[in-house]
């Protein structure tokens, strides 16, 4: 299976709203990282409305996706959690959480109602959202001689890493961010220079 290099996800936190038969559904969508992320997310929902009688969610992680949860809250089964994480597939996002507070109106919906409510607050609240796209990236660390520095930084410069930590002596210590998708010409590019007797040692994590 082919390594997944880049993938979708959200710039920055957008809300949604829906409205039927008197119950107001209020869509929260964010960009998070981790687990841990994802429930602070929630925690902070759930007080700020605490009175709403269902905070239904869904959250997608991992470059490919491969990690995801929905939950229904409460709500008859598959009604709401999933109708949430379709609307994340949709668009092909990961890393990313929506939740959908509902106040109840009164008047029950049906699981029917149910499902378009859910889904249409979400997909409004990701159709306000700026999509982006990442490069999934590998921490490497660079070990090399101080006259080697200017053909290390041209080497980093044209791979694009990202320069995490640098420590300057006689021998030197880079720490960066490699682009998955330019990790064999990276390789490459270190394999010749400690050809021409560059004294470079790479690591990755």
């Amino acid at each position: 299976m082919k390594a997944v290099t880049s993938y979708k996800t959200l710039a920055a936190p957008a809300e949604g709203f829906y409205k039927e038969k008197g119950s107001k559904f209020l869509a929260f969508a964010y960009p998070v990282n981790d687990q841990q992320a994802i429930e602070q997310r929630l925690q902070q929902l759930r007080k700020q409305y605490h009175d709403a009688r269902h905070h239904c969610y869904a959250w997608v992680l991992q470059p490919d996706g491969s990690l995801y949860r929905a939950n229904d809250d409460g709500e008859p089964s598959h009604s709401a959690g999933d109708p949430i994480l379709g609307q994340i597939r949709s668009l092909e996002l990961t890393y990313s959480l929506v939740v959908v507070v509902r106040y109840f109106g009164g008047t029950k919906l049906g699981v029917s109602g149910l499902i378009r409510a859910y889904k249409t607050a979400a997909a409004d609240a990701l159709g306000n959202a700026r999509i982006i796209t990442r490069q999934v990236t590998q921490r490497i660390t660079l070990t090399y001689d101080y006259p080697n520095t200017n053909q290390v930084m041209k080497l980093i410069d044209t791979c694009h890493l990202q320069i995490i930590d640098q420590q300057f002596d006689n021998v030197c210590h880079l720490t960066a961010e490699l682009p998955l998708a330019n990790r064999p010409v990276f390789e490459q590019k270190v394999a010749l220079l400690q050809q021409t007797g560059c004294q470079l040692d790479l690591k990755i994590d």
